[in-house]
């Protein structure tokens, strides 16, 4: 593309957005009360709350108890936790690896009745009610949304908070328990019933920094145990590469051969059943939790899909007169454990899933003289179509990119010296490449003589054709071979580059490039452009240049005083087309 085309097109494309903000300007969507329900509302319009069970809001009350990593919200009804709120990275106190990403700091700045950590007044040790402040938190758990007036539009069922007790009984979930205690690291509620008493004690480990993210948990039922079930909760959204990555893992039985971690299929609909686990995993990606039932050997879960606008997604919030995450698109997902004896033990990890912090946790809990590990490395994952074949080679390069990152302390750099070293590693397949496609550009000439000879005879042209390259000692498919064998290095550092937690947040170019995991934002616009969105991305026109700028110069150095023949006209425009394109 030259500088004229290049200019025309950047006209067009201008010129196409102004005229259609002149002839169909955005219409603001107008909410009456029987629209309540969606997740965005215009702040002149004055919107009433969701229908919800009015009694259970009212006799609503939230108790706070939080270490350097975790803020954990618990509801009185149903004795469990509506949040989990992770602390975010800041210089002073660098312990939580948990980064801000354009998603917090576009609802802190443009939504920020939606970024109170509590969401609502709470209760903690020794004081009495406190107002919820502002940022430095991510919410690990969907939890209600409010409008700009500050009044609730999505309320979150307690049945989908975490660690609640759920039953055939639809009640069980949003009775209202009684608080016996709170301390600075420790909370218990208690539930009396005609049938059972149901006693929960959450608290966190006795030293946070050898177990980061863990959560006791000691569940006492005296009574009946029948068809009762322990929630993980329903992680928020989080986007790679553009779309939302929900993951459900379990850990097969603990006995003589060796623990295997695999996945479930998400379920469409309704509950679904499994087998016994010894663990089970809800994760969006990055972040998630692990329930680990500590007194059983493992028992059958289910888990079930809850529709994107029961419980919809913060994302929601977004830009709201075009909706790019509407909430029907995001559906949540939860993972529930049965409780069959009287006294049952639980930890619970809620955090990131994080190569070191996972590791940490294991070496903590593991018990060599049992030969017991937890493997809660096993919940780690990369994301992608083809992570079968990736993940070994995605593993690989992960820990040559943790070594760059000890010695330059910086994810970008990190990644450029990944490269290289990858190029290196490919150099002699590149070069075993590069060789057979240019003894095959010696011998065109002789080729093309040969299928101008023999035209009208195409069979024989073909044995002429192979005949000269068994001659000359050519195979056309070792032009190719040595690119089949790179692939899966080349797709195992896209998948590792998208997935890898530590690069999450993590900034480069501040200002430009904020976060590794996530294409590079220039800057930003509210309506969308078709092809472009509403962000414009420098990247892939830098890229596209270079590409252009190489395939010029590869196409000057080749340059013969023979005419071109007509493959290698379509092989010089199809070079021209694609690095255009890129």
């Amino acid at each position: 593309m030259n500088k004229r085309s290049f200019l025309f097109v950047l006209i067009l494309t201008v010129g196409f957005f102004f005229l259609n903000q002149w002839l169909f300007p955005p219409k603001k969507p107008s909410i009456t009360p029987t629209e309540t329900q969606r997740v965005y509302v215009e702040p002149v319009i004055e919107a009433k709350p969701i229908a919800i069970d009015a009694l259970n809001q009212q006799q609503q009350q939230f108790f706070v108890i939080e270490n350097a990593y975790q803020q954990l919200v618990f509801s009185n009804i149903g004795g469990a936790i509506s949040e989990i709120n992770l602390a975010l990275y800041n210089k002073k106190d660098s312990q939580t690896p948990v980064r801000p990403i354009a998603f917090d700091r576009i609802i802190e700045k443009d939504f920020p009745q939606n970024s109170h950590f509590p969401a609502f007044p709470y209760e903690a040790a020794g004081e009495k009610t406190h107002k919820p402040a502002t940022g430095g938190y991510y919410p690990l758990l969907r939890r209600t949304l409010f409008n700009a007036q500050d009044v609730p539009i999505s309320f979150v069922d307690p049945k989908f908070y975490a660690l609640n007790i759920v039953s055939s009984d639809t009640n069980l979930a949003t009775q209202p328990y009684r608080l016996k205690k709170i301390e600075k690291d420790l909370i218990e509620f208690e539930l009396v019933q005609p049938n059972r008493r149901i006693t929960k004690v959450f608290s966190f480990s006795k030293d946070p920094s050898l177990s980061p993210y863990c959560i006791e948990v000691t569940i006492k039922i005296d009574g009946d145990t029948r068809g009762l079930w322990l929630t993980t909760g329903v992680p928020e959204v989080e986007l790679i590469s553009g779309n939302a990555a929900p993951t459900l893992k379990y850990r097969m039985l603990r006995g003589s051969q060796k623990a295997q971690v695999e996945q479930l299929s998400l379920p469409k609909n309704g509950t679904m059943n499994a087998i016994p686990a010894d663990w089970v995993c809800n994760s969006n990606g990055f972040l998630g939790l692990i329930l680990d039932p500590l007194t059983t050997d493992g028992s059958s879960f289910r888990a079930q899909m809850v529709p994107g606008m029961q419980i919809p997604t913060r994302l929601s919030l977004i830009n709201p007169e075009y909706q790019p995450y509407p909430p029907e698109k995001y559906p949540g997902y939860e993972m529930q454990i049965p409780l069959h004896e009287q006294t049952s033990h639980f930890r619970l990890y809620a955090g990131p899933f994080e190569d070191d912090l996972l590791n940490k946790v294991d070496q903590t809990y593991a018990n060599p003289a049992k030969g017991y590990n937890p493997g809660y490395i096993g919940a780690l994952s990369f994301h992608g179509w083809f992570t079968f074949i990736s993940e070994p080679f995605a593993k690989f390069l992960f820990l040559v990119m943790k070594f760059f990152y000890k010695m330059t302390s910086s994810w970008g750099i990190s990644i450029i010296l990944l490269t290289l070293v990858l190029r290196i590693m490919l150099y002699p397949l590149n070069a075993w490449s590069i060789n057979s496609s240019l003894k095959m550009s010696q011998i065109a000439p002789q080729v093309t003589a040969i299928q101008e000879k023999y035209k009208k005879d195409p069979k024989r042209a073909q044995m002429e054709v192979m005949s000269l390259y068994r001659e000359k000692g050519v195979n056309p498919l070792m032009g190719c071979f040595p690119l089949l064998i790179q692939l899966p290095f080349l797709i195992g550092m896209f998948d590792l580059l998208k997935s890898t937690f530590e690069l999450r947040g993590a900034s480069f170019i501040p200002g430009w490039i904020d976060n590794l995991t996530a294409p590079d934002v220039l800057f930003s616009w509210s309506y969308p452009i078709p092809f472009f969105g509403s962000s414009f991305h420098l990247l892939p026109f830098l890229l596209g240049f270079i590409m252009w700028v190489q395939q010029r110069f590869t196409s000057m150095n080749t340059k013969t005083t023979a005419p071109l023949t007509d493959q290698q006209k379509q092989q010089k425009m199809m070079g021209n087309i694609m690095s255009s394109k890129s």
